[in-house]
């Protein structure tokens, strides 16, 4: 009879998604459900807008996936910007036709909710991966979890707690020097 190191139950996944303030550091309006669709970025982005009502302007940095320029996120950034023109219908016309106008207009200086996102190579500048890295090895690697609300629960908890004790800006640095834009 073969021994066995260890018996893991896996009780589901869940998908998260965080917005880091970049300059207090602060994790803010995270996102943990069963999905990652266009819909559920355009939810967790309209989250992060409402903790400051008082600002004019948002960028978000974001990876090159396609639900970073979906249907939901143009008409999420359209209407607070004043887009006054038809979107069209997404697959058929307009703006929505395909990637590259929606792209545009999300990308575009002119509204408030500007969308940068890091070249496919350069993922590693990313300041939520190093974040999530941490997640990864403070709470999640040796994790044992009953469940994905309690997955979850533990996920909020780490998040609330980093926030409150932990929280700082990412310094880059290169050979001990500051970067300079």
């Amino acid at each position: 009879m073969a021994r066995r190191a260890c018996e893991d139950v896996r009780h589901g996944t869940r998908a998260f998604s965080i917005s880091r303030d970049v300059v207090t550091g602060a994790v803010v309006a995270p996102y943990a459900g069963p999905t990652r669709t266009s819909a559920d970025v355009a939810a967790q982005l309209a989250a992060v807008i409402v903790t400051d009502p008082a600002a004019t302007r948002w960028h978000f940095v974001v990876d090159n996936r396609n639900t970073h320029c979906s249907e939901a996120l143009v008409r999420l950034v359209a209407t607070p910007s004043g887009y006054v023109g038809e979107l069209g219908v997404q697959g058929k016309r307009g703006i929505l036709q395909n990637r590259a106008p929606r792209v545009a207009v999300l990308r575009a200086p002119a509204h408030p909710s500007g969308l940068h996102a890091t070249a496919t190579p350069a993922s590693w500048l990313n300041q939520v991966e190093i974040w999530l890295g941490i997640l990864t090895k403070k709470v999640l690697r040796r994790g044992k979890f009953t469940s994905v609300e309690d997955l979850t629960a533990q996920v909020r908890a780490f998040v609330v707690y980093d926030n409150r004790t932990m929280a700082r800006p990412f310094t880059w640095t290169d050979a001990g020097m500051p970067l300079v834009a």
